[in-house]
């Protein structure tokens, strides 16, 4: 199921999506006598991803996601009832890598992974006492992720006495399922990117568990003025579309399978 999962799943990203739509259109319009039905596809397919390549369509389908959880900022830290006093753990879940062993660690940890990582670092440092659970197995790479989060927490001068792997999940759900026997009912912080975040909260809250949240690798910025990039389409855009219909793909998934 988990493999279905992650093969069925990308044909319903935009750029997937996009693309069937205008080799269909393509096709009607060379080897048959469909050239409307033709046009329409291709007109379909264009249309559709110069769109979500503009950042105001993207955002608006990604910042529902991002927005939910608020970042755990320093005055939340060191309030009225100082977290020290009451959190042992910082997870942080898996966010992706490629173990080549030609490049040092650093170049081996996916941009994403290394944002949860920092977020989780700093938590970690403002908090004395605390220890970090690195989360992320080996799914279709030899290499855990939690194995190069350690190794790069190592460089982040993280003590290894305070470095907790969790090894085997292949995914959200069973990050929250290996945690959760970890962790047991201890208050925990949860660092994971901001679009992501709520999907992540839903399945450890499920597994019993209550975490503080700490969204991290925010891909929505706030900006005081525009720049002239903003009014042209872009790469970018469009992988903000396709993170997000990702994400709202998972959630269903979840929701279909009982797990949320």
């Amino acid at each position: 199921m988990f493999l279905l999962k992650k093969i069925i799943s990308p044909f319903f990203y935009p750029l997937t999506l996009c693309l069937i739509l205008m080799i269909c259109g393509l096709f009607l319009l060379c080897f048959t006598k469909r050239q409307k039905s033709g046009r329409i596809l291709v007109s379909v397919g264009v249309i559709f991803m110069a769109a979500l390549s503009y950042g105001p369509i993207s955002d608006c389908l990604l910042r529902p996601l991002e927005r939910t959880f608020p970042p755990l900022l320093a005055e939340k830290l060191h309030g009225p009832v100082p977290f020290e006093q009451k959190v042992k753990w910082i997870v942080v879940l898996g966010g992706g890598h490629a173990s080549d062993p030609g490049l040092p660690v650093t170049g081996q940890i996916s941009f994403e992974s290394l944002a949860r990582l920092t977020e989780a670092v700093r938590l970690y440092r403002s908090l004395p006492g605390t220890k970090l659970i690195l989360s992320g197995g080996a799914v279709f790479d030899p290499v855990s992720n939690a194995r190069i989060y350690f190794k790069t927490a190592r460089i982040m001068d993280v003590p290894a006495r305070d470095l907790v792997l969790s090894e085997q999940a292949r995914d959200t759900a069973e990050e929250a399922r290996f945690i959760q026997e970890m962790v047991g009912r201890d208050p925990m912080i949860l660092v994971t990117s901001a679009f992501h975040m709520p999907r992540a909260m839903a399945l450890f809250k499920k597994q019993g568990m209550n975490p503080i949240p700490a969204p991290a690798a925010h891909l929505i910025h706030e900006k005081p003025h525009l720049a002239p990039g903003d009014f042209f389409p872009s790469a970018w855009n469009l992988h903000k579309a396709q993170t997000a219909v990702h994400e709202y793909i998972g959630i269903a998934w979840s929701k279909l399978r009982g797990r949320i």
